[in-house]
């Protein structure tokens, strides 16, 4: 319980938010760039599912390589 309360650890924790969080929007804004597409209009108008699965597949990757970051492993 006290590593919780930690400032090295609490500070390591939103550092490592917002590092991901960044990762996250870079990550959305080169997908949104690279496509050949209008994304917006793939996911909402057209309801291009496999889209939606590509696009949260690459997101989830990512949480798992920054929650192995985030705990030390």
């Amino acid at each position: 319980m006290d590593q919780i309360l930690d400032p090295n650890v609490l500070l390591a924790t939103i550092v490592y938010s917002v590092v991901g969080i960044a990762v996250f929007a870079a990550a959305f804004f080169l997908m949104v760039q690279i496509a050949p597409f209008s994304v917006k209009k793939e996911i909402e108008e057209d309801q291009n599912i496999s889209l939606g699965i590509l696009m949260g597949s690459v997101f989830i990757g990512l949480a798992i390589i920054i929650a192995a970051a985030l705990v030390g492993g």
